[in-house]
């Protein structure tokens, strides 16, 4: 698929500003939709909005098909009338620009009960349909999800592999004794689903009514807990025991001298190839109702990837094993049509990986990502520095696991770096972020994007993730109210403007 010239922001929405201690799907996301219009951008792209598990990161999820209900609005909830006036009256006392994960559960979990039971006591025949007809719909990972979550509230929140045997093992009697005992948590869990996509795909609608497409994203492998792994067990490389004999990560590279250990379960190919890649395509087609164009997180491993075996302590010890390759994206476009995916193909490689990935990503069409920070290591042949690009790339100033233009101009850069930089961008550094936003909205890359932390030119303290860490400070960065402005978007509407990237342009 052709990419048109096109720019956008990426921001994931828990970082919306908000008084509800956590980004959502209410008034400020729709501000920022209006933001984007304003400034002339195409794309939203907004990273996973999948439930988070372990370390509060989206790429440790709970599902890889659910929304993540901290992202409903209470304000959409009041409209509804699930909500009444009394219960948004006294907030808790959270920071502004932070998430407090905990803290931002526990409220909005009250808040969610309450409002489920004001949905199964007062809800008009019409919702109950709409409610009904999604569960329906949804059946094939909703059923599995909603007593998975419920059984963990059931555990005190252990992961799944720790519950008693047969219960791990999917035993079917045990199944239909929970299913009956959690009869109304498995519902409330199927409730909390239909009132997020209810949410976000209204937003979906109001954006693409503006001319606004929606980035997603999928990450290629899947958390350990999670109910995709607990339902399909013989898709992974899991032992009698059910824990995983062969884990994901990465050897050493730029990010890590021990290479990163994700820890994820990997995929027995042979097995889903075997069943014509069916949990694969489901996948595909719920990114694709959520968003416009999906990502593919470490996209490589379609070619090859990082095997590690399972209880080492880092990355080092592993092997690189071969994908699906082709059989993999032919089957999903013969069952989807043309799908619309960037592939992030970061990271080392050698000749031969490089090359099959590069043939994976052209027979499909599927643009790669360059990275501006990692422009200014080396000399003239680099390829991130923007002469060096073909069209079919998407062009970054940073991405959520970079540091913000600023802060890796005054932190994580090296002084060889930071001299490379300001001679090819032809600047002192004083405004860093938006020479790189300058040059990445200059180059021939079909579509540029930078962060909402860039064009604020904050510093450090807003990286919403550092690769190789768990917890707290990623994915706690917040707006704060107002900072994206007129002034903002008149500055990048311009920039916009000036380089050919305008809708209709």
């Amino acid at each position: 698929m052709r990419f048109p010239r096109r720019s956008g922001i990426l921001l994931h929405p828990t970082s919306l500003p908000g008084p509800f201690g956590i980004g959502d799907l209410g008034q400020e996301a729709y501000r920022f939709v209006d933001f984007l219009a304003a400034a002339g951008q195409s794309y939203w792209q907004v990273l996973p909005l999948s439930p988070p598990g372990y370390g509060d990161s989206p790429y440790q999820a709970l599902s890889a098909f659910a929304g993540n209900p901290l992202l409903i609005s209470p304000q959409e909830l009041a409209k509804a009338g699930y909500l009444v006036e009394a219960d948004l009256a006294e907030l808790p006392a959270f920071p502004a620009g932070y998430v407090d994960y905990a803290a931002v559960g526990r409220f909005k979990a009250g808040l969610l009960e309450r409002a489920f039971q004001r949905f199964r006591a007062h809800a008009p025949a019409a919702q109950r349909e709409s409610f009904v007809g999604f569960c329906r719909e949804q059946a094939g990972w909703l059923d599995d999800f909603a007593l998975f979550m419920a059984l963990k509230e059931a555990h005190d929140l252990a992961p799944w592999y720790a519950w008693e045997r047969n219960l791990a093992a999917r035993d079917p009697a045990l199944l239909a004794h929970w299913r009956a005992v959690l009869a109304d948590k498995v519902e409330g869990q199927m409730w909390r689903q239909w009132l997020f996509f209810t949410q976000w795909l209204a937003l979906k609608r109001y954006a693409n009514a503006r001319g606004v497409r929606i980035i997603g994203d999928i990450p290629i492998f899947v958390s350990g807990d999670s109910s995709d792994v607990w339902a399909n067990p013989h898709l992974f490389h899991l032992d009698a025991e059910l824990r995983p004999t062969v884990v994901s990560g990465v050897p050493p590279d730029y990010f890590s001298p021990t290479g990163q250990l994700w820890g994820h379960p990997l995929y027995r190919w042979d097995v889903v190839a075997a069943d014509g890649y069916a949990w694969w395509i489901a996948r595909f087609r719920m990114a694709l109702a959520q968003a416009d164009v999906v990502r593919i997180d470490h996209f490589r491993g379609f070619y090859n990837y990082w095997e590690v075996p399972a209880g080492e302590e880092t990355a080092v010890r592993g092997r690189w094993v071969l994908g699906p390759g082709a059989d993999l994206f032919r089957a999903v476009t013969q069952a989807l049509g043309e799908v619309a995916i960037i592939a992030e193909d970061l990271g080392d490689f050698d000749a031969e990986s490089r090359a099959g990935v590069d043939a994976l990503r052209a027979e499909f069409g599927f643009p790669g990502m360059k990275v501006l920070q990692f422009a200014f290591g080396s000399g003239p042949a680099n390829p991130f520095l923007p002469h060096n690009y073909r069209p079919d790339c998407v062009a970054y100033t940073g991405t959520h696991d970079n540091d913000t233009a600023v802060g890796w101009y005054e932190r994580t850069s090296t002084e060889a770096e930071r001299d490379h930089a300001r001679r090819y961008l032809r600047c002192d550094g004083s405004d860093i972020a938006w020479d790189l936003i300058r040059a990445a909205w200059a180059s021939v890359a079909q579509t540029a994007m930078t962060t909402a932390q860039d064009l604020l030119s904050l510093g450090h303290e807003a990286r919403m993730n550092t690769p190789a860490t768990c917890g707290a400070p990623n994915w706690c960065w917040r707006l704060l109210p107002g900072a994206l402005d007129d002034r903002v978007a008149a500055r990048l509407r311009e920039l916009t403007y000036l380089y050919g990237r305008l809708p209709g342009a």
